[in-house]
């Protein structure tokens, strides 16, 4: 079929956005959409294609937020979602009883108490050391913290530049995803949360610092090796 016989005079360019949302098999990035709008309007003399070639980003947002309200207004199971890596369709929460239903072998992972607590200091507080992590806690937090580093929510940032130099940890772009934000600053209260005076660990000695950076290195060289720093993994359905 010819696109260009098929294109109804009337298209907008929400409808456009909608399509290119629909069809794409990831999330796509406004960068994108405009590429595909550029790239529809090249040698071509049809009107509307070349229209919505010269399409700016702001009109790119301003139509996806325009969809975003259309379908909040008539209640669909389903809604427009920027997520950190593009937007795409996502359905409601509600609906996850029965939606659940399609995919019985991808039970969701869930965390225990401790390591949801640990992941929300890491989230609040990144980069953070683990030492500060359990200052926070009040107990050890190695076990927590390699579920955390395995599961691809939590990754190694660097180090501090405190004695010792002990690793840095924050959380990943699936640790975004998994939660179905764009980034930290959609946690709830986080701009509350992220002021609040935590507890410190205490500066080590220059012994104690040195046997601790030599225990981290040999932790991040394992960590390296199973590949839980550049781990990816498919978004499960909600």
């Amino acid at each position: 079929m010819n696109p260009q016989e098929s294109l109804p005079e009337s298209m907008t360019l929400k409808q456009v956005l909608e399509a290119l949302v629909f069809a794409s098999p990831k999330p796509i990035s406004t960068k994108e959409m405009l590429a595909a709008l550029k790239a529809a309007g090249q040698n071509t003399e049809d009107p509307l294609l070349t229209k919505l070639a010269k399409t700016k980003e702001p009109e790119v947002e301003a139509g996806l937020a325009e969809l975003q309200q259309d379908y909040a207004a008539s209640q669909r199971t389903f809604k427009l979602a920027e997520q950190v890596n593009g937007w795409a369709f996502v359905t409601e929460a509600s609906a996850a009883p029965w939606v659940r239903q399609l995919y019985p072998e991808a039970k969701p992972t869930r965390l225990t108490g401790p390591q949801l607590e640990t992941l929300a200091i890491i989230a609040y507080r990144q980069p953070i050391t683990r030492a500060d992590i359990e200052a926070v806690r009040g107990v050890a937090v190695d076990s927590v913290m390699q579920v955390l580093l395995d599961r691809s929510l939590v990754k190694i940032a660097g180090r501090a530049e405190v004695p010792g130099r002990p690793l840095l940890y924050q959380t990943t772009e699936y640790f975004l995803q998994h939660f179905g934000i764009k980034n930290t600053d959609d946690l709830p209260n986080a701009g509350e949360l992220k002021r609040v005076a935590l507890p410190k660990a205490p500066q080590p000695s220059a012994e104690s610092a040195e046997s601790a950076e030599s225990a981290e290195s040999v932790e991040s060289a394992e960590s390296a090796e199973s590949g839980t720093e550049g781990s990816t993994h498919s978004h499960e359905p909600s």
